[in-house]
């Protein structure tokens, strides 16, 4: 051993080099597994909708209020109520949130791990949490540290005086943190925004890079200082309103969000930066879990460092009113420095009956402050009209946060039928996507077989069908638990216009389908959706596929889903689900810096499926002939329209050379490689399961003897899991 080399036992497992570290393009199967249910302490079988259904609810309540006024003295509340304290990391555990790909929000405890739990934003939360660990404690399992985060904030709001729309529980924890989330770019905390962003102010086509939603590594929305730091109030609200459109709010929403988060508590900065220490994530074994020590005084109460922006915005901080409004429009405001050295906005000269009560000391008085993020509020003309009418309108206000809080605490939830606990609220929401419920006798066996007889009938092939039903299906995503066929939105706008819709022929296929659905109702009897249509089709062209190959397949069906009207539909909101890129169907609607195998995991993730099942599924519906468009790359079989293990073997053929055609090696020829004759095409995302040596694995396996069996099976399993990701009603 030479000098310059440690010692094997001097190692850490950071210091390891992983797979990842020697071929950092490799593809990255991890997130296939992150939800592996032997990663629960509680087991597979744990059901977490059943312990609500036994937890007393009313008792939870109560103990979350009565901590709100508990100060300790290891770190004691400000103005003795910790209320503001837990809207902050309820917002912060939400706040995450991105309607791009449905990624962030506090729906699974994410908070509780790297990076949220050491994001500069998020600083001194941890503190907010070890807070509610003495109620984690007392009811265990039957409350998620998930839906603890969020209620804290909604009862902190409640215990002040405001009347919250309600709250649903119903989130369950994940036990390792999302490490497959695309954050950004930069290396370092708090970089410059010019990272993310293209275009510039000056040129009025600055805009934020996709999927990202907040303006810094480490922000939850935007710098309160301004852009950069730099005070410009107008800047600001750009930001402001880029940020707060990628997690789903509008103009109203984004005022009514701030000016009731602000109405509430103060920012921490009343010392420098250099008296704090390492966040959570980067303290050592005696800290257990907390960061952010803070080396001045006691390091607390009058001393808190967080933000480094210090005071509160209302002279009624713990207290629902309309003084946040009355407070900005009654001043005249000037720039200033906080203790910390961070640019924030004092009055000029403060009203009588504005002055603000120390947090900490009796008899202390303090000037008002806001940040220049609020200053934005009435400096961007459509942000003052807005906060101008909550001004004059306080009932209104009221009803906008409301509003506007419940959809920040359940964006991510999915629609209301997911919703539990005896809080959760009649009222219904376009951004929900909801459905509507199923009514009269559901189809039985009879009537399923006469539809499918019908279908099979249609003159429409085994790839039509089987391809209609992915295109409705595969729009749902697990973040969010948005998309699928439920509702049958795939007729409706944006769903039918979308290109990959278009250009894969769903169009005629589903005006067949309607034909059908509209000749069985007219019958009498039991009501066929269109959705339940969709579904049964697709199974039907699957089943019909095996036949010709040699197999005699069953795919389950279970009747129930309906169909959703457009006035049920949020099309700005649907936009979102429209993809980019389908591996599946090897479709790309537009080339980026990712390259599509990469695109085609995430697709699978995002379906609840296994690495053998999305293997299976990409090479059956290669051979059925699924692929959008009228290109056949990776159809490697010379019996389209069969579900067989063809795909496999002849990718896997050791007689085929395989070259790329054209500089960018996204198409490539397979040529025999005794001829040179060509033989087959494919892409990126048909090669990868020859090239990829866990997907290879898996290939190996559904070519070899007895092989086709094993891949049928793993494609009907996730051609399931596709189809009924959306039944809410079944869990």
């Amino acid at each position: 051993m030479t000098a310059s080399q440690p010692e094997w036992g001097s190692l850490t497992s950071s210091e390891f080099q992983s797979n990842e570290k020697w071929w950092p393009d490799s593809l990255n199967l991890r997130i296939l597994h992150q939800r592996h249910p032997d990663s629960s302490p509680f087991g597979p079988d744990f059901d977490y909708r059943a312990q609500l259904d036994a937890t007393d609810i009313a008792q939870l309540t109560a103990d979350v209020d009565a901590l709100m006024t508990d100060s300790q003295s290891w770190w004691p509340a400000d103005w003795g109520h910790y209320g503001p304290f837990f809207i902050r990391m309820s917002w912060h555990a939400a706040g995450t949130y991105r309607v791009n790909d449905g990624r962030g929000g506090g729906g699974t405890g994410a908070q509780r791990y790297a990076p949220l739990n050491s994001w500069p934003d998020n600083g001194n939360l941890d503190k907010a949490r070890r807070l509610l660990l003495p109620i984690k404690q007392k009811y265990g399992k039957a409350i998620s540290w998930a839906d603890l985060f969020v209620f804290a904030g909604n009862r902190a709001l409640e215990t002040m005086g405001f009347r919250t729309a309600g709250f649903a529980f119903g989130r369950a924890d994940i036990w390792a943190p999302e490490d497959d989330i695309y954050w950004g770019p930069e290396t370092e905390w708090l970089a410059t925004e010019d990272e993310r962003y293209s275009g510039t102010f000056e040129g009025g086509d600055r805009v934020l890079d996709n999927p990202l939603a907040a303006v810094q590594m480490g922000l939850i929305y935007v710098n309160p200082e301004g852009p950069n730091g730099i005070p410009d109030a107008l800047k600001s609200a750009q930001d402001i309103r880029e940020t707060f459109g990628r997690m789903a709010m509008n103009d109203e929403e984004t005022v009514a969000l701030t000016v009731g988060g602000h109405t509430f508590g103060k920012m921490h900065g009343a010392v420098g930066e250099n008296f704090h220490g390492p966040e959570p994530e980067g303290e050592g074994l005696a800290a257990q879990g907390l960061g952010w020590a803070n080396s001045h005084e006691t390091g607390f109460g009058e001393y808190t460092l967080t933000s480094g922006l210090e005071g509160a915005w209302t002279p009624t901080p713990t207290q629902w009113d309309n003084s946040y409004l009355e407070t900005i429009f009654k001043h005249e405001w000037e720039l200033v420095e906080s203790p910390a050295g961070a640019k924030q906005w004092e009055p000029v000269e403060v009203q009588e009956g504005y002055w603000v009560p120390d947090a900490h000391v009796e008899g202390k008085m303090n000037k008002p402050v806001m940040s220049t993020a609020d200053m934005a509020m009435i400096t961007d003309p459509a942000y003052l009209e807005i906060s101008k009418r909550f001004y004059e309108n306080p009932d209104q206000l009221a009803q906008a946060f409301a509003d506007a809080w419940f959809k920040l605490l359940h964006r991510d939830m999915g629609p209301a039928i997911r919703y539990a606990g005896p809080q959760a609220p009649d009222a219904e929401y376009l951004w929900q996507d909801n459905v509507p419920a199923h009514e009269g006798e559901l189809i039985g066996e009879g009537e399923i077989a006469t539809l499918k007889s019908r279908i099979a009938d249609s003159g429409l092939s085994a790839a039509e069908l089987v391809g209609t039903a992915w295109a409705a299906a595969s729009t749902y995503r697990r973040t969010d638990f948005r998309g699928g066929v439920n509702g049958a939105r795939i007729r409706l706008s944006p769903m039918s216009e979308w290109d990959v819709n278009v250009s894969s022929g769903v169009p005629s296929v589903r005006s067949t389908l309607e034909d059908i659905q509209s000749t069985f109702n007219s019958e009498g009897g039991p009501q066929v959706s269109l959705a339940d249509l969709i579904v049964l089709a697709g199974n039907v062209g699957i089943e019909t596929a095996a036949a010709a190959a040699g197999h005699e397949v069953t795919v389950p069906f279970t009747p129930g889903r309906t169909d959703a009207s457009q006035e049920d539909t949020d099309v700005e909101s649907f936009a979102w689900l429209e993809p980019n890129a389908d591996g599946f169907r090897n479709y790309v609607k537009k080339s980026g810096m990712v390259p599509t195998e990469h695109l085609l995991v995430d697709k699978a993730f995002m379906l609840n499926l296994s690495a053998p099942q999305m293997t299976a599924l990409v090479g059956g519906l290669r051979v059925i002939g699924v692929n959008a468009g009228d290109q056949c790359h990776g159809a490697l079989t010379d019996r389209p329209g069969q579900l067989s293990n063809d795909f496999f073997v002849n990718l896997l053929d050791m007689g085929t050379v395989w070259a790329p055609v054209g500089e960018h090696e996204d198409v490539f020829e397979g040529s025999d490689r005794e001829s040179g004759e060509s033989k087959w095409t494919g892409t990126r995302v048909d090669l990868v399961f020859g090239s990829d040596s866990q997907l290879r694995a898996i290939s190996e396996e559904f070519a070899a003897a007895g092989g086709e069996a094993l891949m049928l099976e793993h494609f009907v399993n996730g051609w399931t899991t596709v189809m009924e990701n959306d039944r809410f009603d079944l869990e």
